[in-house]
């Protein structure tokens, strides 16, 4: 793409980053805030909004994190649900929190702190909400003057250098933070081209260190795309159209491509005009199908499309690719597929009012596209499963094994157990963590001295405190090596990271 095409179509998509302008209509009254009061689910508490910033608080540790561990694990999620009596009607919406766990052997200490975005800033000053957000228009709110007006940064975090952590949301910028004290720096300004570009709250990092990273900008029908060196600054960027372009969360690398699934939940922009938030301006058009792109990494121009049956995901797992006997390639490609987008729609929308209501279930999927055919397969595994990881090492390259959460829990959402799943046989092992407990996403850190380890959090409901454990790698069903209790309960997130020591 020419430098003239790229600023002409990126001035074109800054103008109205991921969301277009909104007719605002006659309010009703809001009971939101009033009906979670009302609510007497005990797993509300993962939805609770903490008055204030969290300081750095030791942990009560039981057992030793093995030395592989010391280090930093950095989590994210909404926060913010409330304020001035009234609440997100969207688990997304709400401000990040950013979570630090500094582990060191028999001692790990916890922080946790907001990020001061221009967004969450302005609000507290007036005692409201101001802006709109991903699936709530609030009353009164003006339209955003750019998509950072509403970053939310509550969603990932990626360590791109020393000292710096990026708060990443799906529709702005990133947000950069002080690695130690969780201090809100500003945002990423990668170039001055690219301030308010879409940056995905799900970048893949190259064995080699390379960032590779996507953004869509739905009223534009623009899919972005960015490499990132591993020193941190830019290599390249630009704006690809793909026709019908969906709500995209993640995606995936392999050594040669970029893999993005495309579940068929479209933005009608006419949903938008007469005033529906961003997730109501999306339809479901199952007649589409599972679109697969896959885009050349050296040349963004070489594009191939694939098909599957519909489906809907958040997440995925690992791409990786193969040479066949007869010189074509194949590209392998895991993720969680639900048969519909009632999660995101239904599900994660009432628990703003401490209401359940069952989706679609999540399960394992594994597909293969052939790039010679142009023909697309999959496989659903009969497995419960969300947030996959992989061992860091293995992006982009063949993997057999999946870290997930697993075991849909009864009478509450969310799950209650941990697995590590080979995805070429179907086998799982698993830790439950049991019915009281609130399982959040697990990741995979390696040790060179053995098969690695898994660790992560998980809400205990009956404690009402929240839990930092460590699994051995090869023997997560025997249980956790060490645990780390705090003695309070943290909202519920949704990514994070560890970065050693």
């Amino acid at each position: 793409m020419q430098r003239r095409d790229l600023l002409r179509l990126l001035a074109s998509a800054g103008a109205t980053p991921l969301l277009a302008p909104f007719t605002t209509q006659a309010a009703e009254l809001d009971t939101w805030q009033a009906d979670f009061e009302a609510s007497t689910a005990p797993w509300k508490l993962g939805f609770a909004t903490p008055p204030s910033d969290l300081p750095l608080t030791p942990a009560t540790v039981h057992g030793r994190f093995p030395d592989a561990l010391a280090g930093t694990l950095y989590r994210i999620g909404p926060a913010g649900h409330d304020l001035g009596g009234e609440r997100y009607h969207h688990w997304f919406d709400g401000d990040g929190m950013v979570q630090r766990f500094v582990i060191e052997g028999t001692q790990v200490r916890h922080q946790g702190r907001y990020v001061a975005t221009p967004k969450r800033v302005a609000e507290l000053r007036a005692g409201r909400r101001l802006t709109e957000a991903f699936g709530t228009v609030p009353p009164d709110a003006s339209p955003p003057t750019s998509a950072d007006s509403m970053n939310v940064a509550n969603t990932s975090v990626l360590l791109v250098q020393q000292g710096e952590v990026l708060a990443l949301w799906e529709g702005g910028s990133a947000t950069r933070l002080d690695a130690r004290t969780l201090e809100t720096l500003g945002v990423k300004r990668w170039h001055a081209d690219l301030d308010g570009m879409p940056f995905s709250a799900h970048p893949k990092v190259d064995p080699d260190g390379t960032v590779w990273n996507f953004g869509v900008s739905a009223s534009q029908s623009l899919l972005a795309l960015y490499e990132i060196a591993p020193e941190g600054p830019l290599r390249r960027a630009a704006v690809v159209p793909v026709a019908e372009l969906p709500m995209v969360h993640d995606f995936a690398v392999t050594t040669r491509h970029l893999v993005f699934l495309m579940p068929p939940l479209v933005y009608d922009k006419a949903r938008k005009q007469a005033g529906a938030s961003f997730l109501d301006a999306h339809v479901w058009r199952p007649e589409l199908g599972m679109r697969a792109l896959v885009i050349d990494k050296k040349d963004w121009s070489k594009r191939q499309s694939f098909q599957l049956p519909a489906g809907f995901l958040f997440h995925v797992g690992n791409a990786w690719e193969e040479t066949q006997v007869s010189g074509g390639t194949q590209i392998h490609i895991d993720y969680v597929r639900s048969d519909n987008a009632s999660s995101v729609f239904t599900t994660n929308r009432e628990l703003m009012r401490g209401r359940r209501v069952v989706s679609a279930e999540p399960h394992l999927a594994v597909a293969t596209l052939n790039l010679a055919t142009g023909q697309a397969t999959q496989e659903v595994l009969a497995l419960e499963a969300e947030f996959p990881r992989i061992d860091p090492r293995r992006v982009g390259l063949r993997h057999r094994s999946v870290v997930h959460a697993t075991q849909l829990a009864d009478g509450r959402p969310g799950f209650c157990a941990i697995a590590h799943t080979n995805v070429e046989t179907g086998r799982s092992q698993r830790f439950v963590y049991g019915k009281q407990a609130m399982v959040e996403e697990h990741v995979f850190v390696p040790d060179g001295k053995g098969p690695g380890w898994i660790l992560g959090t998980a809400l205990d409901l009956a404690q009402r405190r929240t839990v930092l454990s460590c699994f051995a790698a090869d023997q997560l069903a025997a249980g956790p090596v060490a645990q780390a209790t705090l003695p309070h309960a943290l909202p519920l997130g949704l990514h994070g990271s560890f970065v050693p020591a």
